[in-house]
């Protein structure tokens, strides 16, 4: 005779298995899409529409190198929805009445690349769904560049470094576009931080205060830091322009209030040091006359290298942060596309 245990541990289970079933993970599917356009990430129930709509509950992240660097990109649930961070006015539900829970990305950038997860419980049929993202074109049509403020060098904890990029009409360049720029070239002795909060430097001539002389050329990686406590210098990623880059032509030399100004005069603004960066290596931008640039740095960009302007090597060079009330120099002006 069955116990009435066994029947009633029978009928649980059998409920569990109707109702209640364990989310399973789904094959992972790979999507890409160009930079700067809109993607559907999908992750769908295959039922044809939620037996408990009202109570769904939808979750995506970005999955990040160890749980504490996933982000939260959008959470649906009981009708309400809520979007995070860089996602906000950017991330949608394609159609969530009918169980499709597929995420919409708009205006893709390169710090979306990356793996989501979406994650849904109805009750009925719960799903768990990887993605991986991949932007196409975003390498070869950007530059990755060096940056460190006018206070000096390895001064930027991470928050600082992705505003630092911002400020400059850049973003926080990734591993793969750092690798894409040390193949074409980049060499430079100072760390800087990474999108993955990784701290690494491109070296291409090995010598004995980057490695070591006997070192080989390559990435060279301090790995994960702290993101507060952690201080280095950052490498940001500028892509194609949208706008005109030009020199302004003045009688004189200018302070730099009396630059950011002139810009200004000319339906302008002063040029950004990732404008400047945008428009030397993919436009080929060449001038042998330093400029004020937003930041209050001086620079000038060299796409042919030359006696007295950049005798070795095409590159953008930098002057410094000179006292901004001297008047030594002209500016740089970007104006962008109407």
């Amino acid at each position: 005779m069955i116990s009435l245990l066994c029947i009633t541990m029978i009928s649980l289970a059998l409920a569990g298995s109707a109702y209640g079933q364990t989310a399973t993970p789904a094959p992972l599917i790979s999507v890409k899409t160009d930079l700067g356009g809109n993607v559907t990430l999908p992750c769908k129930l295959q039922a044809e529409e939620s037996n408990f709509f009202g109570s769904l509950k939808v979750t995506w992240i970005k999955v990040g190198e160890d749980p504490s660097q996933n982000e939260d990109v959008l959470v649906y649930m009981g009708l309400h929805k809520r979007t995070y961070g860089n996602f906000e006015n950017r991330a949608f539900l394609l159609d969530i009445e009918n169980g499709d829970a597929s995420l919409v990305l708009i205006d893709v950038s390169m710090d979306d690349m990356g793996r989501y997860r979406c994650d849904i419980m109805d009750g009925m049929e719960d799903l768990i769904q990887d993605v991986i993202l991949e932007v196409k074109n975003g390498l070869a049509e950007g530059v990755v560049f060096p940056y460190s403020p006018h206070h000096g060098r390895y001064n930027l904890n991470f928050d600082d470094a992705v505003q630092s990029c911002g400020s400059q009409d850049a973003v926080i360049a990734s591993f793969d576009q750092l690798l894409e720029a040390w193949k074409d070239g980049l060499d430079w002795c100072n760390a800087g931080w990474l999108n993955d909060g990784t701290v690494q430097y491109p070296i291409t001539k090995p010598r004995q205060p980057c490695g070591g002389i006997n070192s080989r050329p390559g990435l060279r990686n301090y790995g994960f830091r702290n993101k507060q406590m952690s201080r280095f210098d950052v490498f940001c990623f500028a892509s194609k322009l949208q706008g005109r880059f030009y020199w302004l032509v003045q009688p004189e030399r200018l302070s730099f209030d009396e630059a950011v100004q002139a810009c200004q005069d000319d339906d302008a603004e002063i040029a950004k040091v990732g404008q400047m960066y945008a428009a030397w290596k993919l436009e080929g931008y060449d001038r042998c006359d330093a400029g004020w640039l937003a930041d209050g740095s001086v620079r000038y960009p060299i796409s042919r290298a030359r006696k007295n302007c950049s005798p070795t090597e095409a590159a953008v060079r930098f002057v410094g942060f000179p006292d901004k009330k001297v008047k030594s120099y002209g500016v740089y002006c970007f104006k962008a596309e109407k």
